[in-house]
């Protein structure tokens, strides 16, 4: 989900208008979904917003917004720092990825050299510049993805395809040693790209699982979706369940899913409907969207809109109708991804890391399914690292977590009649 926090001088990019209805559509909808309060509510401007709230959580940006900017650039013989506008994200240790030049900049930002509160500025350690003219940048926005590809981060790998339904979804094939038997398929999040998941490379080859880091339908290299809208997860499995087909054909036996934000949740309806399922030994999802409702309840707040017209957006996405107005192709049961009330069907192992401060994908469900499902499901929080950065923050934590947990999950299965 994008942010609602910006900068005083942000630049973003177009916003989808909110779609035009005929007042026949109007009370139609709101007759059919909700009775006469929504079809109240369908008559006054507020109708617009819910149509607005709806599209935009399932329109993929054509845009990343550039909210954080750049002061100075400054160089010490080699070396270089930077000097950003003070802000939740430029401000917590740990080492980041920025994008600037509408992306086609990309640096490594490392510690913070200096913080002042007073002046609102904080001076960070440039590690490298991969492409682009940092000193020319004014604008980006920060990225838990440190690396462009995995040989940058110092992974040999293989430009690979794989057959979807509309076509071909590009992957990195990373392997590990010899012919491993599991391998790790990595799912990134909404808006983000397989750059993310480099994070989990090397843990990954440490255990020796040979990883795929794929792409999925709208995230801008597989192909669309009829609809080009997001599925939410609904949808997007389909693509994961090609991935692990995939990895099969080229001498997998099971399988081990990443997922980050929504990549969690796709991670979990592959997991519940994928015909490949029993080969699914463990999932490991890092600040993963447990409950659509509660994120988007969350986004409504954060964007000053009024609870009810929040909710008939909500309403909207799951309601046959509702089609007409957000360009689905088909409704998005968020029921069926309520992963705190359904929190016993989930028999996959399940490591979920997630920052308590995480301003996105607000921590409380995580929590919640681990409580409600100790067998399968164990959960690791962190702090301060805001979304998905919790790798970020604490490298060594996170992957010793990831490491310790995997190896108890893929010890060889005893046989209970062996003596």
């Amino acid at each position: 989900m994008a942010s609602s926090q910006r900068t005083r001088r942000s630049r973003t990019a177009a916003s989808p208008e909110p779609a035009r209805m005929s007042l026949r559509t109007k009370w139609a909808i709101g007759g059919t979904i909700g009775g006469g309060a929504l079809a109240g509510l369908l008559a006054t401007g507020s109708s617009a917003l819910a149509v607005y709230f709806a599209r935009r959580v399932i329109t993929p940006a054509r845009q990343r917004t550039a909210d954080q900017e750049v002061l100075a650039v400054i160089r010490d013989g080699q070396a270089r720092q930077v000097i950003f506008a003070a802000s939740d994200d430029t401000t917590v240790e740990g080492t980041y990825g920025f994008y600037f030049d509408g992306g086609k900049g990309h640096a490594r930002i490392g510690r913070i050299i200096s913080y002042s509160p007073a002046e609102r500025t904080v001076l960070r350690e440039v590690e490298a510049v991969y492409s682009g003219d940092l000193e020319k940048a004014r604008w980006g926005w920060w990225s838990g993805a440190l690396h462009p590809d995995p040989a940058t981060a110092g992974y040999p790998a293989e430009d690979v395809l794989i057959d979807v339904d509309r076509g071909q979804a590009p992957a990195w094939l990373v392997r590990a040693g010899g012919n491993p038997r599991t391998w790790a398929i990595m799912v990134h999040g909404r808006g983000a790209s397989r750059q993310e998941a480099l994070r989990a490379v090397g843990p990954a080859l440490e255990l020796g699982l040979t990883s795929l880091l794929v792409s999925y339908r709208n995230d801008g290299l597989a192909p669309s979706a009829d609809d080009g809208r997001y599925g939410l997860g609904s949808t997007e499995w389909q693509d994961i369940e090609a991935a692990i087909g995939y990895a099969l054909a080229k001498g997998a036996q099971e399988i081990v899913l990443f997922g980050w934000s929504m990549g969690g949740a796709i991670c979990l309806q592959t997991a519940d409907l994928s015909r490949y399922r029993h080969l699914i030994r463990a999932m490991v999802l890092d600040a993963p969207v447990i409950d659509w409702v509660n994120v988007l309840a969350h986004h409504a707040q954060l964007n000053r809109i009024p609870s009810l017209v929040g909710r008939y957006g909500q309403l909207m996405l799951g309601h046959p109708l509702g089609r007409r107005l957000t360009g689905l192709s088909a409704p998005v049961d968020l029921k069926a991804m309520d992963w705190v009330s359904r929190a016993v069907e989930l028999r996959t192992p399940t490591l979920i890391l997630h920052s308590v401060d995480d301003e996105y994908v607000p921590y409380p469900p995580s929590t919640l399914l681990a409580e409600r499902n100790p067998e399968m499901v164990t959960f690791e929080p962190f702090s301060r690292a805001r979304h998905t950065k919790e790798w970020n923050v604490d490298p060594e934590r996170w992957e010793r977590l990831v490491k310790a947990w995997l190896r108890q999950q893929l010890a060889p299965r005893r046989n209970p009649g062996a003596n």
